[in-house]
């Protein structure tokens, strides 16, 4: 395999814009992105709600436009691109979290999958490597559907750099789960590892070409990709290989890549992508990627929620309750998920860690973000503490 390239940079809220654009060429996204075919940005909506780590970042998805628009690439070729869950809402989450503010700034597109685009059976689309599936066909005996718009479209992954309690922690390649799978996709959490290596091959077939840019201005640790302890690491990642930019964020985060990361380990022994920090290229800063920020990680102190969701995926309840998922009883986990998340964490433990990450420089951006004028680089003032604003913004 050829070894791989990951960008990392060092940032702030006065230089943004102009390292977004540095660290996409640093990673050679012009060479893996077409400028003649539709690229969608492919945004993280991790909660409806502004949780600072949880969602792609305002800044993230502008300065990757602006990189994009500045190189040439034709506006109409570009559009924004939304999944949907039963537990978080993409309109409400693009709203919060500030995207459509960019979105309409630019004047790209901005494409909600589930809003009249048309879906079709993934066996269609991929033809015999269904039969190299490690688990989607087993999950799926009748296969599932996929985006059509998809197929020989680019497309650029917005992750953020973070937790999660099923995936230890989740960025590019878990960036492709929403899009690719529809609403029936809690039905592979028992084997999630695995989709998600399934899903890297599908996406290697039917994109013209992938891409990656990770924000970790915020970074998130803990029982992800929610319940956070939300940290300021002023770091960027990109790369054209999704396991490497991972792999990278993973190490960055205090875990052994190729040890901790079951889907990265399954990628790298596959051919799929470069796993193994020693054989991935750090362009950019050196120093920054070999930064340690000894995350506890997202088994350490799970809330009542996850510690749920491990015993019907994987321990004692799942005899009894993991069938249900796949019934018409399943609207019983998505009530108690936003009962729990929304009603009673978010109020209750969540709201004081975002106010104190508010009160950052990025938190200060994001909640001034309507009345900043950018310069060219990025913000060099970003306003006022957010003070009472700091309410409306969760």
């Amino acid at each position: 395999m050829n070894r791989a390239t990951v960008a990392v940079l060092k940032t702030s809220p006065a230089t943004v814009l102009a390292d977004y654009h540095r660290l996409m060429n640093l990673a050679g996204y012009q060479d893996e992105i077409d400028k003649t075919i539709e690229t969608g940005l492919k945004v993280n909506i991790s909660w409806q709600h502004f949780y600072p780590a949880c969602s792609s970042t305002p800044w993230q998805l502008d300065g990757v436009i602006r990189a994009m628009l500045k190189d040439g690439y034709a506006r109409e070729r570009v559009h924004a691109c939304h999944n949907r869950t039963v537990v978080v809402s993409a309109r409400k989450g693009e709203r919060n979290n500030k995207h459509i503010n960019v979105v309409r700034q630019h004047g790209i597109g901005n494409v909600h999958l589930y809003d009249g685009e048309p879906w079709i059976n993934v066996r269609e689309a991929v033809g015999e490597l269904s039969k190299k599936f490690l688990v989607l066909d087993k999950v799926y005996p009748k296969g599932f559907s996929i985006p059509r718009r998809f197929i020989g479209e680019n497309i650029i992954h917005l992750p953020t750099v973070k937790t999660h309690i099923f995936t230890t922690m989740t960025g590019a390649m878990k960036n492709a789960f929403g899009g690719l799978l529809n609403e029936k996709r809690h039905w592979t959490h028992e084997v999630i590892h695995e989709t998600l290596v399934d899903l890297l091959m599908i996406q290697k077939h039917i994109h013209s070409g992938i891409f990656a840019v990770m924000d970790g201005t915020f970074a998130g640790d803990g029982p992800g990709p929610r319940c956070m302890i939300p940290h300021v690491k002023n770091v960027l990642l990109a790369s054209k290989d999704q396991v490497a930019i991972d792999a990278i964020a993973a190490k960055m985060m205090g875990f052994n890549p190729l040890e901790d990361v079951k889907f990265i380990r399954i990628a790298h022994e596959m051919g799929l992508g470069v796993g193994d920090p020693n054989e991935i290229e750090i362009v950019g800063s050196q120093e920054a990627a070999n930064e340690n920020w000894n995350f506890i990680g997202p088994y350490a102190d799970m809330t009542f929620a996850a510690r749920m969701q491990h015993k019907i995926y994987w321990g004692s309840l799942k005899k009894w309750l993991q069938w249900s998922l796949k019934t018409w009883l399943a609207p019983w986990s998505y009530v108690a998920s936003i009962g729990y998340h929304d009603y009673l964490w978010l109020p209750l433990v969540g709201r004081e860690r975002v106010d104190k990450a508010l009160n950052s420089e990025w938190g200060r951006l994001f909640v001034n973000w309507e009345t900043l004028t950018p310069s060219q680089d990025g913000w060099q003032d970003v306003g006022p503490a957010p003070g009472v604003a700091r309410r409306r913004a969760v």
